[in-house]
């Protein structure tokens, strides 16, 4: 009798003994791996649907912290009008030209009468014939938002190119669709549902995903990349997200029509690099002033952003 219950103990044990083998130990947590983002207060839902109900039109926001990962949604994927902030796709196509080598930055382009257009800038003013090298002509489109400057920038790369390389980035939604006040119609421009959104289509996410790129160095390549965002960072002026915080870097694109401010940007913070791109549309009166009712909302909500998504 001791004999069969040692050896049905002894059973036992070796099947506890495999069994333990065959149970694989939890690899521990690899130090490389990246960290879980930080959760979003809640109060933050709070305060952006506050400061939006306060305004007469429509808002639509998407932000991210690019160092914590930290993110929150305000009708992010809503497609809506770019106004200027699609210049920042015109942009990326002219640097991803130039680094392939199928322009220069000195290639020449011609001021004349086609091109002109009146609003943001100072081309409208000068006289035809002026050569511009294609550099400063990127450069007027982004620092000054010259609106004569991108058209001679489209004439260049065309509008198909541009939206050729939003589709290659993974975008599905940035879109340039004309020239700016008519002209160099691109394909989705043609497209009837598309001519709601005038100039150029996008999402609040996508924007910031543009942005996200060009500092982690993912398009064309870094060095590229930092290019651009240098360029942002010249932008003049800036009244909207972030006009309070003067004395700490950013890099922004703005963009406004008469019933709409769009602005996206990236605020290098000691909160964290945060991401940012919102749009006010829908307003009931033109206001030209620095003190638009979206450019205030615009600061108030950056803020906020800052403080709900800051590390």
């Amino acid at each position: 009798m001791r004999i069969l219950i040692t050896a049905a103990a002894f059973v036992m044990t070796l099947c506890v003994v495999v069994t333990n083998a065959q149970t694989p130990t939890p690899a521990p947590a690899s130090p490389t791996m990246p960290e879980q983002p930080k959760p979003v207060p809640a109060w933050l839902d709070r305060r952006v649907r506050a400061e939006a109900s306060n305004f007469k039109g429509n808002v639509y926001l998407y932000a991210k912290n690019l160092d914590t990962g930290a993110v929150y949604d305000f009708g992010g994927d809503e497609p809506v009008r770019t106004a200027s902030t699609i210049k920042v796709a015109v942009m990326v196509e002219a640097f991803a030209r130039v680094a392939e080598g199928r322009a220069k930055w000195s290639d020449e382009l011609v001021l004349g009468k086609e091109a002109r257009y009146a609003g943001s800038g100072v081309l409208q003013d000068l006289t035809d014939g002026l050569r511009l090298t294609l550099r400063d002509a990127v450069t007027l489109m982004m620092t000054v938002s010259d609106n004569t400057a991108t058209n001679m920038v489209l004439d260049y790369l065309s509008t198909d190119a541009v939206n050729a390389r939003m589709e290659s980035l993974g975008l599905r939604q940035t879109r340039i669709m004309r020239r700016v006040g008519g002209g160099g119609v691109s394909k989705e421009g043609m497209i009837e549902a598309n001519k709601r959104f005038g100039l150029g289509r996008t999402t609040p996410r996508e924007m910031v995903t543009i942005l996200e790129k060009l500092e982690r160095g993912e398009i064309v390549s870094p060095a590229v990349s930092k290019e651009m965002i240098e360029l942002l960072k010249r932008e003049q002026p800036t009244e909207g997200i972030w006009r309070g915080l003067w004395r700490v870097p950013k890099a922004t694109k703005s963009g406004a029509l008469d019933a709409l401010r769009s602005n996206v940007g990236i605020i290098y913070h000691p909160r964290g690099r945060i991401a940012l791109a919102v749009t006010c549309d829908d307003m009931p009166e033109p206001d030209w002033t620095a003190d638009n009712p979206a450019l205030l909302l615009m600061s108030r909500l950056s803020e906020i952003i800052i403080d709900g998504l800051g590390k």
